[in-house]
């Protein structure tokens, strides 16, 4: 215990204090948006944000895309994009079509019951979001974005 509380003093002296409580204050953000999300998801929906993002992945791609593909866009391991996928599927949500130059492939893509249920889903989630952003100005909007974008910029050298 008394070790925890001297790297916190020793963390919040260092000389780059002000970096590590934007990171904290960007972490604590994050969570926060993304708790309201999968509380609204779950209330107005019934769902989670996996089955979300697998959905809007497939929205995305209608065409379908493989469970691999599935599984590296989502960055989750294929055992669970095929849970997912067997609920959703069970559900009329998705479909899984073979592929025909490969028999043991198969495409997932979105039913039509899908992509009506995703559709309605991406209207409440965009509005969850500008809630979430709804204290600050366009200029103060357009100002966070270039500045993360700058970071992000820097993260990918």
């Amino acid at each position: 215990m008394e070790t925890s509380v001297l790297d916190m003093e020793a963390r919040a002296h260092s000389e780059h204090a002000q970096a590590l409580r934007l990171w904290l204050r960007l972490l604590t953000c994050t969570q926060l948006i993304e708790r309201r999300v999968r509380t609204g998801l779950r209330d107005s929906f019934q769902t989670t944000l996996p089955r979300f993002d697998l959905m809007a992945q497939l929205e995305r791609h209608p065409q379908g895309l493989k469970m691999k593909e599935l599984s590296h866009r989502l960055m989750v391991t294929g055992g669970n994009v095929t849970g997912l996928t067997d609920q959703l599927v069970a559900e009329g949500l998705v479909e899984r079509v073979p592929v025909p130059s490969d028999r043991r492939a198969f495409l997932v893509r979105l039913t039509t019951a899908g992509r009506s249920a995703f559709e309605a889903m991406a209207v409440e989630h965009e509005h969850w979001i500008v809630q979430a952003f709804e204290g600050l100005s366009a200029r103060e909007l357009e100002q966070l974005h270039k500045l993360l974008g700058k970071v992000k910029q820097h993260q990918t050298r």
